[in-house]
């Protein structure tokens, strides 16, 4: 394999860039921060965190900066900027070339709108990293990654692309289901957001008997919108999306959430990444971009999404200055649907 493309060199690709460069490929990075570029050009990439530590070495480049085309490109940055980054990444991409959408969200469906669907490859990530500054990326933790084509085949390319995943985590999975895995964690990722409209970790939001109820309806609204599309939810890193599916036995949802907090606990980051965007980086997160296309496919087969609208609505708040992170938050979410009782 020619030297692989990583545009976005942040928390995800920052962290598959230097795994794959410790294994023995030859990687090149682009990012839009110039701050990022020149460190890494100045003293290379650095990795903290529990997992490893390393500095790494390997050329980076302002996306105007860049030339030449790869056979594989690893498409690294928020959903939100998926459209300008896939605009500037395609005249880079051989014409057998392909890119791979390690981001969270349903940005396939984006990458395939400008360079093909037989172009763009499924990839589902769920490790812990976040960028601290620039040259500086955190793994915090190990967790599921897995990989796929979007028609559900399995082509020589896939099979070569799940072996250079392993090299990054001996675990990765190659599926035929990439769909299933992409919309459990859509199911995952609207808790996320709900949580990140408070101050308190991920594990203690999860936890907290009063914030399940609304919770609870939060991951049902995704989940009933992906039954509707006719998709399998997978399971992964101790969340089982099965419980968030309509008419879920009471029982099966206590364990998913206990799963949770479980897993939580056991790593290192404590807050999400959108936590993050909000209190320390006082930037715009993902949230239209992730939790929009459940409100637009979930229109088109009749099914109310309430909760995830509202979602969006304090999330953007947030974003804004005009709301505080706060678990009074939780009860203003849950006004919006009809729950058994109040978060405190």
């Amino acid at each position: 394999m020619s030297a692989i493309l990583i545009w976005g060199a942040g928390a995800i690709g920052g962290t598959l860039g230097a795994a794959f460069l410790r294994a023995g490929h030859s990687v090149v990075f682009v990012d839009n921060v110039a701050a990022h570029v020149d460190a890494i050009n100045a003293q290379g990439l650095r990795i903290a965190g529990p997992i490893f530590e390393d500095v790494v070495h390997a050329p980076a480049f302002l996306p105007e900066g860049l030339t030449g085309q790869f056979d594989c490109i690893f498409l690294c940055v928020k959903a939100l900027h998926t459209t300008a980054a896939i605009e500037a990444a395609a005249p880079h991409l051989t014409r057998d070339g392909v890119v791979v959408s390690a981001q969270n969200g349903l940005n396939e469906l984006t990458i395939a709108r400008v360079i093909g669907v037989d172009r763009t490859i499924g990839c589902f990530v769920n490790f812990g990293a976040d960028y601290l500054d620039p040259g500086v990326v955190h793994y915090s933790g190990h967790g599921a990654v897995v990989i796929g084509e979007l028609d559900g085949t399995t082509s020589l390319r896939i099979s070569e692309l799940h072996r250079l995943m392993q090299d990054f985590e001996p675990k990765a999975v190659l599926t035929d289901n990439i769909w299933g895995y992409l919309w459990g964690k859509l199911v995952y990722g609207a808790l996320l957001f709900a949580t990140a409209l408070t101050n308190e970790s991920i594990a203690d939001v999860l936890a907290n008997p009063a914030a399940r109820d609304v919770l609870t309806k939060l991951g049902q609204e995704t989940g009933a919108v992906a039954a509707a599309e006719g998709v399998k939810t997978e399971a992964f890193d101790g969340f089982n999306p099965v419980a968030f599916r309509p008419n879920a036995a009471q029982t099966a949802i206590d364990t998913s959430f206990d799963d949770m907090v479980a897993h939580n606990r056991r790593s290192t980051k404590s807050h999400s990444g959108i936590w993050r965007d909000l209190a320390v980086r006082k930037r715009q997160t993902e949230v239209l971009a992730q939790l929009g296309p459940i409100l637009e496919v979930g229109a088109k087969h009749d099914v109310p999404t309430p909760l995830t609208a509202h979602l969006i609505e304090l999330v953007q708040e947030i974003e804004a200055g005009r709301r505080s992170l706060s678990l009074e938050n939780l009860m203003d979410l849950a006004a919006a649907g009809p729950t058994k009782g109040a978060v405190a």
